[in-house]
Order: C-alpha cells, then structure tokens, then sequence
C-alpha cells in the first residue's frame, strides 16, 4: 500500500542530487584552499572534511569514516520510518526531516566514496572564518530548526484538543 507521507522524500532526491553537483562543480573550479570572495564575509572555499560537524574526530585516522557512515545509515532509516509514520497534517515535520535526511545522504555519499566529505562555502563572523560546509549541511541545519518549530507547533495542538 502507498503511503502518502513518503511524498516528502523527493525533498531528500533533490537536496541530495544538488548537494553533489555543486560539490563536483566546486571541486572543478577551484583548488583546495583557493578562497574566491563572492560577498562581503561570503567566500567559495575548496576543502575536505574527514571528520564529522565542525571537523570533529578529522584526525582520528580513518576509522571514523565507517562510524560516522553507519551512524548516518542508521539514523537515515529511523528518519524514513519517522516520515512513514507521520500522520497527514505534519507538513512542517515531514518537509523538515526531508531535509536532514537529504543533507545526510549527500555527505554520506562523499564519505563512503571519498572518505571525506567536501565543503565550499566559507562565512566570516567579522575576522573569524567559520568552519566550512556545503549544501548538505544547510540543508540538516534547516531542517533541524524547523524540527524544533514543528515540536512547538504540535505542543499547541496537543494543548487545544
């Protein structure tokens, strides 16, 4: 039987789909390193991560490529099983973990294939870089704030049932 809900994992398709062109893309044009500014506190950045968020673990000599896949795998599948679950009205909680788990394919893929995972995107806090990262992890940091407001949203309708 067809379940309804699973229509939102065609966000996760295309999140994960743009993720990889414009790493490839990123990667063709630029050498790692190469800083191209685009805007003020904007800049293109080529570089690897072989770490998880914030390059956590990058230096713990590869065998944290095959903990931080599996993790990703699993926690893929409880996301599946989430949306599967979602009862018809949680449009926000169903386009939200569509996103994380785009993101999360998108990285898995670099991860699995690579060993690392390419960032290109740098952000400057005044004189402080912060750390790089591309459009998977765009899309996991949306779609956990919007979790976190579809958490709230149905603490209201919780409370005037």
């Amino acid at each position: 039987m067809r379940n309804p809900q699973l229509k939102w994992l065609w966000i996760s398709l295309l999140i994960t789909a743009l993720d990889q062109i414009t790493k490839q893309y990123a990667q063709a044009q630029l050498t790692p390193h190469q800083a191209v500014n685009l805007f003020p506190y904007f800049d293109w950045y080529l570089t690897y991560n072989t770490g998880a968020a914030f390059s956590f673990l990058a230096d713990a000599g590869g065998w944290q490529r095959w903990l931080l896949s599996g993790v990703t795998i699993v926690v893929s599948v409880v996301i599946v099983q989430w949306i599967w679950k979602l009862p018809r009205e949680e449009t926000l909680t169903g386009v939200s973990l569509s996103l994380i788990l785009g993101g999360a394919l998108g990285n898995l893929i670099d991860r699995v294939l690579f060993g690392q995972v390419t960032d290109y995107i740098l952000v400057w806090l005044g004189s402080y870089p912060f750390p790089a990262f591309n459009l998977a992890d765009s899309a996991i940091s949306v779609g956990a704030v919007l979790l976190i407001l579809s958490s709230f949203t149905g603490i209201k309708k919780a409370e005037n049932e």
